[in-house]
């Protein structure tokens, strides 16, 4: 079994893999555009591109205070629990990063999350249950989770995927709209029929793939940041014990829409009949095996 940092550098290279693809899916889906509704689409591609960004990256930048409106988070000072601001301190010093904004979400399912648009604008949240069932050094685990968050700049990478996905859907979305109501009226006598097929299959099935990337670099993040975690304590059995905890407790926070489901450290949608593919966190029972073959290690 890999320690923590062969474990760090693989989930590394397939997320870059996996942006990789994401932006050759966007060359993909603008040949099928271009090929299939010809080449007045093309000043659709910047508009679907701009629209993306404006969307995304808006977020992003405000993302400490949306997702606190959006999860009901409420911002605490360290007067208000000195002991958890001790165990956050240890963990900041361990990672020597900034010391994040802290919030609470008054929920009895117990779970955590952080974002931020870098280390010196991140927040880390955790709910009311979860600070009444962990134990100390699993809440420093799960701090260590949420601040690898934040080391690996995880909201810029998820930007980043939410960018190329959704200008991939907003694209295909504008191109079978044209053709639906008006048709390509430029389509020449000698077109591949061949190549019209192809190019209308990536219109209808890129958007569906897009999101199946979306998740899997959401997945391989998780991934990254528990062996993160484990580097900052260097003990996989806080964090392990924590998720241990997190399965066995079936509740799920209140504020579980899908624009908030991936930043939380056990995702409130991942559950029941959804599919794997769709899933933005790895089972948690295969984090807590890989944790506990670190133990091993160690």
């Amino acid at each position: 079994m890999s320690n923590f940092r062969t474990l760090q550098s693989a989930n590394k290279r397939k997320t870059f893999l996996l942006l990789a693809v994401m932006g050759a899916l966007v060359w993909v889906v603008v040949f099928a555009a271009l090929t299939y509704a010809g080449q007045s689409t093309a000043g659709i591609v910047p508009i679907a591109v701009g629209l993306a960004l404006i969307s995304v990256w808006g977020s992003y930048y405000a993302s400490d205070s949306l997702v606190l409106r959006m999860t009901g988070a409420r911002q605490i000072a360290e007067s208000d629990n000195p002991k958890l601001f001790a165990v956050i301190h240890e963990v900041v010093i361990a990672s020597g990063l900034p010391m994040p904004k802290v919030a609470v979400v008054e929920d009895s399912a117990p779970n955590a999350f952080a974002t931020g648009r870098n280390p010196e604008h991140a927040l880390i949240a955790f709910t009311t249950g979860l600070l009444d069932v962990m134990e100390r050094d699993e809440l420093q685990g799960v701090i260590a989770h949420e601040l690898s968050h934040v080391a690996n700049r995880d909201t810029l990478v998820s930007a980043v995927a939410a960018t190329t996905a959704g200008a991939i859907a907003i694209l295909s979305d504008f191109i079978m709209r044209m053709m639906w109501f008006g048709g390509r009226r430029d389509r020449e006598s000698n077109s591949n029929p061949l190549l019209l097929v192809f190019s209308l299959l990536v219109l209808i099935l890129a958007p569906i793939a897009s999101v199946l990337l979306k998740s899997a670099i959401s997945r391989k993040r998780e991934s990254l940041a528990d062996a993160t975690a484990v580097q900052f304590t260097r003990n996989p059995t806080g964090l392990r014990k924590a998720l241990e905890v997190l399965a066995a407790d079936s509740t799920v926070v209140q504020q579980r829409s899908n624009a908030v489901a991936h930043i939380w450290i056990e995702s409130p949608l991942d559950g029941g009949n959804i599919s794997r593919l769709f899933a933005t966190h790895p089972p948690i029972q295969e984090r807590i095996e890989t944790l506990r073959a670190m133990e091993s290690l160690s």
